[in-house]
């Protein structure tokens, strides 16, 4: 994957940097992108999704999004609760992911050169934009876990990662137009233990690696 000239970069290790979870104590910035709000607390690890433009049938993706409309108009996405914001990831995020799991759409990830885009754009910036963790590539979504270094941000991570691929893969398959929906979703890992959880999680997924 080439760097900002458009140059290759050799992917130096660096120390992993400590582990950091969610501060309960600490301001979270709160922004809309496309459908759905998103919490940033700087470096700390985050559990991201992101997902196929065919992933989830229409017809029930609509369905989803008239759901979440609703949920919306009667939360205040700049003053939820912990408790409100665990219950938004219940509602929408895990059924995003029993969806994805019944692995809908034309799936070009199972293709192994396709998901190998993917994996190298993943190890790429690996302890310099960011400290990877586990991630998997199944055949229509992406789970990764993922801290962002100094500067940057999740929202500038997965814009590198997903441009690229979607570039990559539609070149090598002649393809055009949309390639990744452009909603991700991300979740602030909260403690260690969620830590192992999710991990364990990903690990049993299968998928490419």
């Amino acid at each position: 994957m080439p760097n900002e000239q458009g140059q290759p970069q050799d992917a130096a290790d660096a120390t992993p940097p400590a582990w950091g979870f969610l501060n309960p104590y600490a301001e979270l910035d709160i922004y809309e992108h496309g459908r759905l709000p998103h919490w940033q607390q700087g470096s700390v690890w985050y559990f991201i999704t992101f997902r196929l433009a065919d992933s989830i049938p229409r017809a029930i993706a609509e369905r989803i999004k008239a759901d979440r409309e609703y949920w919306k108009k009667n939360h205040d996405a700049n003053s939820l609760s912990a408790a409100e914001a665990a219950e938004y990831h219940r509602l929408f995020s895990k059924r995003y992911s029993e969806l994805l799991d019944a692995a809908h759409g034309s799936c070009p990830l199972k293709v192994p050169e396709n998901a190998k885009i993917v994996v190298d754009a993943l190890r790429f910036f690996e302890n310099k934009r960011y400290a990877l963790d586990e991630y998997t590539v199944m055949p229509n979504h992406v789970h990764v876990l993922v801290k962002p270094l100094g500067e940057h941000t999740i929202a500038e991570i997965l814009h590198s990662w997903k441009s690229h691929t979607a570039r990559e893969i539609n070149k090598r398959m002649g393809g055009e137009g949309a390639f990744w929906m452009k909603e991700s979703y991300d979740h602030i890992v909260r403690n260690e233990r969620a830590m192992y959880a999710i991990r364990g999680y990903i690990q049993r997924n299968g998928g490419i690696k």
